[in-house]
């Protein structure tokens, strides 16, 4: 096939000019140091069931977070499951602890609520819905939202609402995704909400340019994960981004949306081919392990982003207390003190 001397110097130049943009893509995106925040407010995500889940005794570990550690900021997850085990019979007991230890110290919460919430399955759908219609689904899991916001609306140490994980991002054993009931969901909140605090929503770190997030929530919540277990191809994977990958996406949605961007989950534990709780030590260590916590923490710091809720404060509790090695945990007091 032939091609005029005109088309080949048009192909030639759109060549280039194809080139140069991704050259240039690649530099914004790639290259570069972000400005490092000059205060950083360092958190933890808790969950109820995952220290049930690590044979801990999950009380004694939320109150070793809030007393030894001393940590002042919490990611706080519900799971469906927990708050309605039956159909129309709500038990809040354990959050209410939750949130009054919380309270008592002035611990600052990020509720998340819904029923896509962190940990796995993802959506903590309790076994009595599981077989409903989505739309039977939907209707249950507004009343959720509902029932939780004004319980807790009146607690002045929450600072944001979370609504559902990463809503986007197909993770986890559910049925469907939705983002007009998302939006339901996001209004009951403002509308139940007479302090008007903002809601984030979150979106995967590498995955994502968080557009939709950013479009809807307030602020955008952001994973970080180095090194994990990819299923798909049967390997362990380690995450190249460099600090700046976060910092220009979050540049980004400040430009676009004059929106802020934090990390609700700091990868902190191990992610391998098989549920934590039944990962042998000696594949926990593959992906985290005290230097491999001290590097991610070092990389948080030189994104430039100023809030980070770390994901593993129940596995360090549980690295301490059944397999004494507090190493993890101790650091973590250091970091905690900043």
């Amino acid at each position: 096939m032939k091609f005029s001397p005109l088309l080949k110097k048009i192909l030639k130049w759109t060549l280039f000019i194809l080139v140069i943009f991704l050259l240039i893509l690649f530099f914004l995106v790639f290259v570069g140091r972000p400005p490092q925040a000059k205060q950083i407010k360092w958190g933890v995500n808790f969950s109820q069931k995952h220290a049930e889940l690590m044979g801990l005794n999950w009380r004694q570990n939320y109150l070793a977070l809030l007393d030894d550690l001393k940590v002042r900021r919490i990611k706080l997850i519900t799971h469906w499951d927990k708050l309605e085990p039956e159909k129309g019979k709500y038990d809040f007991a354990d959050l209410d602890w939750q949130m009054e230890e919380a309270k008592k110290r002035g611990v600052q919460i990020l509720l998340v609520i819904g029923m896509k919430t962190p940990r796995w399955p993802e959506c903590h759908i309790p076994y009595w819905a599981e077989n409903l219609s989505k739309e039977a689904q939907q209707e249950r899991v507004i009343e959720l939202v509902g029932n939780t916001v004004f319980r807790y609306k009146d607690y002045e140490n929450i600072w944001a609402w979370q609504v559902e994980n990463e809503p986007f991002f197909p993770f986890g054993k559910c049925k469907w995704y939705d983002k007009s009931f998302l939006e339901k969901e996001i209004q009951l909140t403002r509308i139940l909400d007479d302090k008007a605090r903002p809601i984030v929503i979150s979106d995967s770190g590498e995955n994502s340019l968080w557009l939709e997030a950013a479009r809807l929530g307030d602020i955008v919540g952001t994973t970080l994960y180095k090194k994990v277990w990819f299923e798909q191809v049967g390997i362990y994977v380690y995450s190249s981004y460099p600090e700046i990958f976060y910092w220009r996406k979050a540049e980004l949605i400040k430009t676009l949306f004059g929106k802020k961007v934090i990390c609700v989950e700091l990868q902190a534990e191990p992610w391998g081919p098989i549920l934590l709780y039944d990962l042998p030590s000696s594949e926990q260590k593959k992906t985290m392990n005290l230097e491999q916590f001290k590097r991610i923490i070092n990389f948080s710091r030189r994104t430039g982003f100023d809030e980070f809720y770390l994901w593993g404060g129940e596995w360090w509790y549980w690295l301490k207390e059944t397999q004494n090695k507090p190493e993890i945990w101790n650091y973590a007091r250091e970091l905690f003190k900043d």
